[in-house]
């Protein structure tokens, strides 16, 4: 993982059920830093990144401005507030050797990130990102603000709570996106804009990858 922002970055990692959460699940990350995070064969779960964190050194507990985890520097199993940037991948399956990531929006967006393999190969392999900075372009129904700046933009589902919006109910099977998926996958064009999104989810296989939080600072 790799911080390219101008401001300190939290990652925070949450396993899919019954996996581990790396890292206890959080840490600080500098500006300009980066780190290495080893997750075993065939894990599945996803990271985002917090930012504006304030946290306690000797009790761990604070908060954070985006993407807050029950006010923890280590998540342990904790997920994140929406709205927030995912980035989402199985390394593996008992039935298949591939790896499938991509970065989803449908929880909304706090920052920049990418995932690309640094080596391997595969037919849809590439970069999945949402790597432009959404809060410019958010809709003003959408704002979230702290202290007078925009620091998150929800999705339509976060904002409405209708299934019409979150896909959900009797929108479940023929989902269709939204004025809002839309402004989304026009920032965005290689994350999930919403829900039933699948045009960008990605297929590889390699030993290695980069997560790099505001990627073209």
């Amino acid at each position: 993982m790799v911080n390219n922002c101008k401001e300190s970055v939290w990652p925070a990692i949450l396993g899919n059920g019954g996996q581990s959460s790396p890292k206890h699940g959080g840490f600080y990350l500098g500006s300009g830093e980066e780190v290495v995070v080893q997750v075993p064969e065939g894990w599945s779960g996803r990271i985002w990144g917090r930012q504006g964190c304030f946290f306690d050194q000797q009790t761990g507990k604070g908060s954070c401005e985006t993407g807050d985890c029950g006010g923890l520097l280590q998540c342990n199993g904790i997920g994140g507030v929406p709205p927030a940037t995912l980035v989402e991948m199985t390394l593996g399956t008992s039935k298949s050797a591939m790896h499938f990531y991509d970065v989803s929006l449908a929880d909304g967006f706090n920052l920049p990130v990418s995932m690309k393999p640094l080596s391997g190969g595969g037919a849809a392999c590439g970069v999945a990102g949402c790597e432009a900075n959404v809060n410019v372009y958010c809709p003003s129904a959408l704002v979230v603000e702290r202290n007078g700046k925009v620091v998150g933009c929800k999705s339509a589902c976060l904002a409405a709570k209708s299934d019409r919006y979150c896909c959900t109910g009797e929108f479940a099977e023929r989902c269709k996106p939204t004025v809002f998926a839309r402004l989304f996958k026009t920032v965005c064009p290689n994350a999930y804009s919403y829900a039933s999104d699948d045009s960008v989810l990605k297929t590889c296989v390699a030993p290695r990858y980069v997560i790099t939080f505001c990627p073209l600072h």
